[in-house]
């Protein structure tokens, strides 16, 4: 997408003139931050003996790197000379249908070019994100697995908890203790601990977040939304597996657990 100035043209392939190029807005930024590039003259590569490049216009960015790699700039020279070429076609429908006759017409323009390495840009996307991707599920099966051991840990040793208290629970209900004010001691005891794991743990994540940099594209490692919303995440699942011991730490009998004692 043109942002300023305008385009290459049959002008800009004629020898005679200055060579013009178009940029981009990421490499417009980088060499001409808070300024317009457009009229801009440059040498190529710091070369003093080369004539001067001059910039005409500047367009959006294109990952051509990777959508995962930050952008840092592209620079578009006329087509004149070179081994190859990049065609792109702009279909409502199924692209790989065209290829057939996209290679009908490059043909009939120039028999002895050849046209390979045809795909489409959801197809390119895909493939650039193939390995972010697949290390990333293999980073949220683990996380899974983790999640499914600490609901498990936490309900047996609150579960361990309340039959090891069960005479404590019993007493303090004989003496008038409410079914609630038991609920709120086992479920306390849990979540004092999960509270203390949840901040342990959200310090070495984020004192890890290096390490997962490199799967992450348009949000930081250190995204405070991601963090906060795993961490409550985590508390939620563990204040629903300390309710199933509570609830039945709250249908103790006094009478039969003080009478088998």
């Amino acid at each position: 997408k043109l942002i300023e100035g305008r385009l290459l043209d049959e002008r800009d392939v004629d020898p005679q003139n200055l060579i013009s190029v178009v940029v981009d807005r990421a490499w417009a930024r980088r060499f001409y931050p808070n300024q317009s590039a457009v009229g801009k003259r440059f040498k190529s590569g710091g070369c003093t003996a080369c004539p001067f490049t001059t910039v005409v216009g500047v367009l959006s960015e294109v990952k051509y790197d990777g959508v995962d790699q930050p952008d840092q700039g592209t620079v578009y020279f006329p087509m004149n000379g070179g081994t190859f070429r990049y065609l792109i076609v702009r279909s409502s429908g199924d692209p790989l249908s065209l290829a057939p006759m996209v290679r009908q017409a490059v043909r009939e323009l120039e028999p002895a070019a050849p046209l390979s390495n045809v795909a489409t840009a959801a197809g390119l996307v895909a493939q650039s994100l193939l390995r972010p991707q697949s290390l990333s599920m293999l980073v949220a099966s683990f996380a899974g697995v983790a999640l499914l051991l600490s609901v498990i840990g936490i309900y047996g040793v609150m579960g361990y908890y309340v039959q090891q208290h069960l005479k404590e629970i019993s007493i303090r209900m004989a003496l008038g203790g409410n079914r609630s004010d038991v609920a709120r001691l086992v479920v306390g005891q849990g979540m004092m601990v999960v509270i203390a794991g949840v901040l342990v743990g959200t310090a070495v994540a984020f004192a890890a977040t290096r390490l997962m940099s490199s799967l992450l594209f348009g949000v930081g490692a250190a995204d405070p939304l991601t963090f906060s919303g795993v961490a409550v995440m985590m508390i939620a699942v563990a204040l629903l597996a300390c309710a199933v011991p509570a609830w039945r730490a709250m249908r103790v009998q006094p009478a039969v657990v003080l009478r088998n004692e």
